[in-house]
């Protein structure tokens, strides 16, 4: 009987540390969302303004989105997303985004995109199994600088807004078509098979960051400087 009990809490025990094993593409997306969001804080006058990031009531980071010209010219990203929350930043949910032919004609092998998730409403549709962008969700392509003032009409009442870099260039992009989706097997590995996106972003009770989200937290954490006026 006592090595039945003992082979059942071992076997518990497994069971509750296994899921925060996360893969080495998990890690690097992390990572990697850390590093964008740091440029794109870095540079407030050529990135997103920081009257809208103040704003912005989620924000997700889908590093290095793939071409896949084999798959009707389609697109295909995997990132994470933290939402604000009790005056603080969530535990990262990864996110799934597939497109088809956006006419991206940047010229770079990979495009970092982010989203700014503006209101509630936007966030529970996103917590849906998926959202398509421009149809279950209003998105609009982000202004880009310091100030908002310049915004459109549309990008003031949109629910998302997109923003995209290539080569350290941060502007606007039209996502409107795209799917947006939780990566359940990722979060899955990292929160436990019973945890939902939702209870990641509400910071439900037990649901704690994987180590490896340490740069993007402190990435999604970061104060940006005033600039000093010339004299």
């Amino acid at each position: 009987m006592k090595k039945i009990v003992t082979f059942s809490f071992v076997a518990c025990l497994a069971a509750a540390t296994s899921y925060a094993a996360l893969s080495k593409d998990e890690v690097k997306r992390l990572r990697e969302a850390g590093d964008i969001l740091t440029e794109l804080r870095e540079v407030p006058d050529k990135g997103i303004p920081e009257e809208l990031w103040d704003r912005a009531e989620c924000v997700v980071v889908i590093p290095s989105v793939k071409k896949a010209a084999f798959i009707f010219g389609g697109e295909y990203g995997s990132g994470v997303m933290s939402c604000r929350t009790a005056g603080t930043w969530s535990s990262p949910v990864f996110m799934q985004l597939a497109k088809g032919s956006w006419g991206l004609q940047i010229g770079a092998q990979q495009t970092d995109l982010v989203l700014l998730v503006m209101n509630r409403r936007g966030i529970d549709k996103l917590l849906e199994d998926k959202v398509s962008l421009g149809v279950d969700a209003s998105i609009a392509a982000g202004p880009v600088g310091r100030s908002a003032s310049a915004a459109t009409d549309a990008q003031l009442h949109a629910e998302i807004l997109s923003y995209s870099r290539s080569q350290g260039l941060f502007a606007g992009i039209n996502l409107s078509g795209g799917v947006l989706r939780p990566d359940k097997e990722a979060d899955e590995r990292a929160y436990g098979p019973s945890v939902t996106a939702r209870e990641v972003v509400t910071a439900a009770v037990g649901v704690f960051a994987p180590a490896e989200a340490a740069p993007f937290m402190q990435a999604l954490g970061r104060t940006v400087s005033a600039p000093v006026s010339a004299n």
